[in-house]
């Protein structure tokens, strides 16, 4: 289906319907819930999404995972999407906060063929088996660590989000502990009580988030190192590199997944090594050599 709302489906009595839509750039999809699962897939531009506990920057051939009854707001740049609308007991994965996955090839090709499947589906034919190989790849997925997480506590919450409208990696956690007048020590304790994070890594991974939207728009290098508060271009680079396995010029110049090839010979893969957590390691976005 394509270009079709929800609503006018959501009661039709299939685990997966699947629409493909089109948005125009600076789309914003306020705050909003689904009955079912969602997995939003942008195949150009960039998502950058909110939800009451975290915000998520998701770049082309990745894709957001939003949980069945999950406030969320969307803010499009110049996206073209799929997504997946998933029965709440059909759902391949059980984690309660978004999360921003890697899409491999073969998921790519089957978001793609999702779009011509109609609401209702032969549940035993060809759609009813796409719909079951989109849910063991969604539910396989590797999660990219795009996300930054914000605390319950309000005033910590307000700074949080100020910060993630405008980062900068040179704000000292001693500046947000005088404003809520705490001790350096403590603060440190609060927040990673709040956020599950130091304030460090929680900075680097907002400045990081905003320099994804900014290099998805078409900024140069050396523009957005510097607004960010870097010491050079090459200090940006190097923190990119760390956290993500490739540089800032190499996701700027990223290609899609491949269309129509074949896996090569074990040993001829060209990958692009992105970090996701845990030391886990996918190639993003994926790429095979014939």
């Amino acid at each position: 289906m394509r270009n079709v709302a929800l609503h006018t489906v959501d009661r039709v009595r299939r685990p997966v319907l699947a629409i493909g839509t089109d948005y125009a750039p600076g789309t914003l999809l306020d705050f909003h819930s689904h009955r079912r699962a969602q997995f939003l897939y942008g195949m150009t531009g960039l998502m950058e999404v909110d939800t009451d506990d975290g915000a998520w920057v998701v770049p082309p051939y990745a894709g957001v995972w939003i949980p069945a009854g999950k406030r969320h707001r969307v803010r499009m740049r110049g996206v073209s999407t799929r997504s997946l609308y998933i029965e709440p007991a059909a759902a391949p994965r059980s984690t309660s906060r978004c999360e921003v996955l890697l899409v491999s090839p073969l998921l790519h090709q089957l978001l793609l063929a999702s779009a011509d499947m109609p609401a209702r589906y032969d549940a035993q034919g060809r759609d009813g088996a796409l719909a079951l190989l989109l849910l063991h790849e969604v539910r396989s997925a590797q999660t990219l660590p795009l996300f930054a997480p914000l605390p319950a506590q309000p005033a910590l919450a307000a700074l949080c989000r100020a910060f993630l409208a405008q980062p900068h990696i040179r704000v000292a956690p001693q500046e947000w502990a005088a404003w809520l007048n705490k001790s350096p020590r403590t603060f440190s304790r609060f927040f990673r009580q709040q956020t599950g994070m130091s304030f460090g890594a929680w900075r680097q991974q907002a400045c990081l988030m905003a320099a994804l939207s900014h290099l998805s728009r078409g900024a140069p290098v050396t523009r957005v190192a510097l607004e960010l508060g870097y010491d050079s271009p090459s200090a940006f680079t190097s923190m990119f590199r760390k956290a993500l396995g490739q540089t800032p010029s190499a996701f700027a110049g990223r290609t899609p997944p491949s269309l129509g090839s074949t896996p090569p010979a074990p040993g001829r893969e060209r990958q692009t090594p992105w970090a996701c957590g845990r030391g886990r390691t996918g190639s993003w976005p994926p790429r095979w050599r014939p």
